[in-house]
């Protein structure tokens, strides 16, 4: 029987159980390793699960005046990187860039949530560095810089979730809202990260060369949401209020492919979560290579509507909550 909303079990140690079979669920905590070794599988997709392993770290700090994002990435057959920083008064992205290049020697990203992740094309630099209790996060470019930490040593729920997904098995830890510390200097202007919220996602699995999602987050002091629809189905599907972690039903998404700047119409089929998304700008990326694809797009806004609690029925009102959704297809 599944867990009541209000009682999500601890993260098991490890993603594999020792029989071999993942230990799929939603979980509060973190995972201890990050390790899909002991995973049986087909023969014919242990030849290949090398180019399915895919892993990602991300962290957003959401500001009253701007939202900064920065990503490493390996897909398995390379790796890559971005940052940007959006003007939320001026509506727009002041500075960004993304650059791929080999796994291994460009892009490493360590088996642990929320552990030590480098991306180093040129000039270009994105690091992610543990230390004890926090996580350092450096963005060296001519575009743009960052030096920031965000404080893990009360972190409040974390939500583990791993799941079949549409190949072998995924893996997400997602934080919900995290203090920040650091500056970011971009244009000429120096922007302190004083007063932002920070939130992370750690990602790891064995994915389909053919893989779409699409991702609402946001988060503040007390309240949160992340929601998928895609590969995960509603796997990672989560609430954050007053301190507890709750499951969440399968996410709908509804909006204008051809205009995906005009409002996003956001819920769960459980009733809980009904929000409208007004976008305030995006950042897009489309890249096509011999044998790979990938179109990318994250519009940041702010949320209004309710969500509701799972245990106690009480609607809260939701008014200029700052995060983002996302579109997102590859074949990788």
């Amino acid at each position: 029987m599944d867990p009541s909303p209000s009682s999500l079990p601890p993260a098991p140690a490890f993603l594999v159980h020792e029989r071999g079979v993942p230990a799929f669920g939603m979980y509060q905590g973190v995972v201890g390793s990050l390790s899909w070794a002991p995973l049986k599988a087909p023969p014919f997709k242990h030849l290949t699960r090398r180019l399915h392993h895919k892993r990602w770290q991300y962290v957003a700090f959401a500001h009253e005046h701007f939202f900064v994002a920065a990503a490493v990435v390996d897909v398995g057959w390379t790796g890559a990187a971005f940052a940007y920083v959006f003007d939320r008064t001026e509506r727009r992205i002041v500075a960004e860039f993304s650059a791929t290049g080999l796994p291994g020697r460009r892009s490493r990203i360590e088996d642990r949530a929320f552990g030590d992740a480098t991306f180093r094309a040129g000039k270009r630099c994105v690091a992610f560095r543990r230390a004890d209790s926090r996580l350092e996060v450096t963005v060296n470019a001519p575009e743009l810089k960052l030096a920031a930490h965000v404080d893990l040593s009360e972190p409040g729920p974390i939500l583990a979730a791993i799941a079949p997904a549409n190949w072998l098995a995924h893996a997400t830890h997602k934080s919900g809202a995290l203090p920040a510390a650091g500056f970011v200097d971009v244009a000429g202007a120096h922007l302190s990260l004083d007063g932002a919220v920070a939130s992370l996602d750690a990602s790891n699995g064995l994915l389909a060369r053919d893989t779409r999602w699409r991702w609402a987050s946001a988060h503040r002091p007390g309240l949160g949401f992340n929601l998928q629809a895609g590969f995960m189905g509603s796997a990672e599907n989560a609430l954050w209020l007053d301190g507890e972690l709750f499951r969440l039903a399968e996410a709908s998404f509804d909006f204008d492919e051809a205009a995906p700047l005009a409002p996003w119409r956001i819920r769960t089929s459980d009733g809980l979560v009904d929000l409208e998304f007004r976008p305030e700008g995006a950042r897009s990326d489309y890249r096509r290579h011999v044998i790979a694809e990938s179109r990318y797009l994250q519009p940041i806004g702010t949320f209004h509507g309710t969500v509701t609690h799972p245990v106690s029925g009480e609607v809260r009102r939701i008014e200029n909550l700052v995060g983002v959704t996302e579109d997102h297809a590859s074949k990788w």
